[in-house]
């Protein structure tokens, strides 16, 4: 429920509704959030992710009621955005036992959400024509909520809160999974670490978790998952550089790629650098950071330095990966870690934004540049060397039929068994760490 502590519902949901219309007009969620003011930030921040995970039925539900979009867009994430908080109040006020474990959801009264929203209206000029409007939708929205919600839900893009192509490609790609993939992107992903074994090791950071009342467990390897999600510099042993925020899936990169003292690595496509960090906690090598955004390698150059893994030994290059005109001296790499671009499908959970900034042509885009980046990197490799292809996808094109085509042009290349190939998000359990949506192919290069 709302406290006295935090801003004002009324300007959150308007940094809010701020956010959504950004999103839907092309803008990460990341980039907004950059934008908006401290004070109402965090509390921003958990609306826009709940939004964003229900916005389909929102959409649905706005149509329903009113067949004419509102021209103004602010108005119109505003009203999307307080249809799913009233409809939350009502579930709420019927089974709070149903939202215990649920935090992320933001609950307030029915009173509350009409009012608040209208207050937000009135307190923007553009806004003000359509306070009425908001009002008496909402208000409709009360009386007539299930028959509406029955209705909306007809519509797959509101049963799912996917646009209509993601789902019919999920259909297809996993004819016995679909269901479950989208069930899970709908649930917030839980906060994984990823313990930095040359400071720390897992024991001792879940006792400095317990003593900081911190509940968390691991499930294996270097793997810290907390019960409850919660800002990072309200974590005990940050700026010791003891971990990393690394989802449990993507630190399968670092343990799967072969690497040992003394190795020439490269990481292509590394920013924001959490694998780069995984790979120097493993081995003391000679690694290459290779990123097209070199504004993105100055947070690679902020972990490793954080994590005590800076030195020497570690060369940043802003480059394009597929150009090596630009970047490479000439001496072959050991190993090689590919986390090429891609759609990011797999990450919705962590990033719900993601879906709805997608658009089906750019799966298209990313396989042609994942192609060329792939052949680029092949070269630089040694014989006998080993280079991990590695998306946060779970589109085949940008996984399965991409390592085909791969493997059918280069003949020198072997698939290694080790390879966990596509790797789909999951629940977390105490016995399985769930995990985003990867795909991860172990290549090694013959010596003839």
């Amino acid at each position: 429920m709302s406290t006295a502590s935090q801003p004002a519902l009324a300007q959150v949901l308007l940094a809010s509704a701020r956010h959504i219309h950004e999103v839907l007009t092309g803008s990460s969620l990341t980039d907004c959030l950059a934008r908006t003011p401290s004070t109402v930030r965090a509390a921003a921040q958990a609306h826009s992710f709940y939004t964003l995970r229900h916005l389909g039925l929102a959409q649905e539900l706005r149509r329903l009621l009113v067949p004419r979009q509102p021209k103004d867009p602010i108005a119109d994430a505003l009203l999307m955005q307080a249809l799913l908080l009233v409809d939350v109040a009502v579930r709420f006020q019927a089974d709070r036992e149903a939202f215990i474990d649920r935090p992320e959801t933001p609950i307030y009264s029915v009173h509350t959400v009409v009012d608040q929203a209208v207050e937000a209206a009135q307190s923007q000029r553009q806004l003000r024509p359509f306070k009425n409007l908001l009002n008496a939708v909402l208000r409709r929205f009360i009386r007539e909520r299930e028959t509406l919600l029955e209705q909306a839900l007809k519509a797959p893009v509101a049963r799912w809160n996917h646009p209509t192509w993601w789902v019919q490609r999920l259909k297809k790609a996993y004819p016995s999974d679909w269901q479950r993939i989208l069930e899970t992107a709908a649930i917030p992903a839980p906060l994984t670490l990823r313990v930095n074994q040359r400071r720390c090791s897992v024991a001792r950071l879940l006792a400095l978790l317990e003593q900081a009342q911190i509940s968390a467990w691991s499930p294996g390897h270097e793997t810290v998952i907390l019960e409850q999600a919660r800002p990072v510099q309200h974590i005990p042993a940050f700026d010791l550089g003891w971990w990393s925020v690394q989802d449990s899936s993507a630190q399968i990169a670092g343990r799967l790629l072969p690497v040992t003292d003394g190795m020439r690595v490269l990481d292509a496509c590394a920013a924001p650098g959490g694998k780069t960090a995984h790979l120097l906690e493993r081995a003391d090598i000679h690694l290459v950071a290779l990123d097209v955004d070199a504004k993105r390698l100055e947070r690679v150059s902020e972990n490793i330095q954080r994590l005590g893994l800076d030195g020497d030994h570690v060369h940043l290059r802003a480059a394009p990966a597929q150009d090596l005109d630009t970047w490479w001296d000439g001496v072959p790499f050991d190993a090689i870690l590919a986390d090429v671009p891609c759609t990011a499908a797999g990450i919705v959970r962590r990033h719900p934004d993601i879906r709805w900034l997608r658009r089906e042509s750019d799966i298209h885009a990313t396989s042609a540049l994942q192609q060329q980046i792939l052949k680029a990197l092949w070269g630089t490799l040694k014989p006998e060397g080993h280079l991990l292809y590695v998306t946060c996808s779970i589109f085949p094109e940008e996984g399965q039929q991409q390592l085909d085509q791969f493997l059918t042009e280069h003949a020198d290349a072997v698939l290694l068994p080790e390879s966990p190939l596509q790797v789909l998000s999951s629940l977390e359990t105490r016995d399985h760490p769930g995990g985003d949506g990867f795909f991860y192919a172990l290549l090694q290069k013959s010596a003839h």
